[in-house]
């Protein structure tokens, strides 16, 4: 038989396999960057191809600067989900749509909650971060912002690699390697935010913000924290609340007031009115910036966080 006449069959015989392995429910080996992977949201995607490398294709649903507490999948992001074999979430309530996303797409692959194994701290009666914190989340008991913390980023690294083993198992040990090399720059990171604060004496670090998304931060680095919403930005701030924000900004003498890139700074905007005091800027809450910003990755956003906090606390 001639060479040409050899590659039809083969073909057709390696459609049969595929068959018979999606038949019997037998997990196909992929190729390197054949692995497909969908991350709900911005920083979730780069901890993804952080571990994931060129084996794997990441399709982010919630891009840069976008908000996925309220979120609206649409029908082409369902027909990639649908394609994915493998989709990873945070979980502990973040996420209020996704179940629905993966019903619609008909999803078979393994949906991966990469809080899994992570303590998360609980909603406190509003007020303030940093040992407790005020929030009335929307979704959840669970306050979902544990990427904040640089040390539990390590285990949503350490779900991240368990889970692509499980798709690629040639790939295993590149993605173990990866999340080692991977968490060994989060230990750094945080050795280097915790060395920023040193300077600062523990009860001068005060800090305004948009909604409460830093309290895991605020227990790591002793930092207190106070917004006028709670953990989820489709809650509405109350003209109660922000008068006694405005009250304690005063009071307190608080000059560290910061707007987040995914949320409307027209309420911060407000409270500077009426303490006086200048809004310092952005901080990177539940999203990184476009490529060209300053907080493309998940390391970068955490330093830039850490330096314009903590210039803002010291007047610079």
């Amino acid at each position: 038989m001639k060479p040409d006449q050899l590659r039809p069959m083969a073909g057709r015989a390696l459609r049969a396999c595929l068959l018979v392995a999606i038949v019997a429910g037998t997990p196909l080996v992929h190729a390197a960057g054949e692995v497909k992977a969908v991350a709900t949201f911005s920083i979730l995607g780069d901890f993804v191809r952080q571990v994931g490398g060129e084996r794997v294709q990441v399709s982010v649903l919630v891009e840069a600067g976008g908000d996925a507490h309220v979120f609206q999948p649409s029908p082409a992001q369902a027909r990639t989900v649908a394609q994915a074999q493998l989709v990873f979430s945070n979980g502990l309530g973040y996420e209020s749509w996704v179940k629905r996303l993966l019903q619609s797409a008909n999803f078979n692959g393994i949906h991966v909650s990469t809080t899994q194994g992570i303590k998360p701290l609980t909603n406190q009666p509003a007020g303030e971060q940093g040992g407790g914190h005020g929030h009335g989340h929307a979704h959840s008991e669970a306050d979902p912002h544990a990427w904040q913390s640089v040390k539990l980023a390590q285990q949503y690294v350490s779900n991240i690699a368990q889970a692509l083993c499980k798709v690629d198992a040639q790939g295993c040990d590149v993605y173990k390697q990866n999340a080692k090399n991977y968490s060994t720059e989060l230990t750094r990171l945080d050795a280097d935010i915790a060395a920023a604060w040193a300077a600062i004496p523990v009860e001068g670090r005060k800090v305004i913000t948009s909604h409460d998304a830093f309290a895991y931060y605020a227990r790591d680095h002793q930092v207190r924290f106070l917004a006028a919403q709670g953990t989820s930005t489709d809650a509405q701030a109350s003209a109660q609340g922000i008068a006694r924000l405005v009250r304690q900004i005063k009071a307190e003498k608080i000059k560290a007031l910061f707007v987040e890139n995914i949320a409307d700074g027209r309420l911060i905007d407000q409270i500077g009115r009426e303490t006086g005091v200048k809004p310092s800027g952005s901080l990177y809450s539940d999203s990184l910036s476009a490529p060209g910003g300053p907080a493309p990755t998940y390391i970068a956003m955490m330093r830039h966080n850490t330096q314009a906090l903590t210039a803002a606390i010291q007047g610079r």
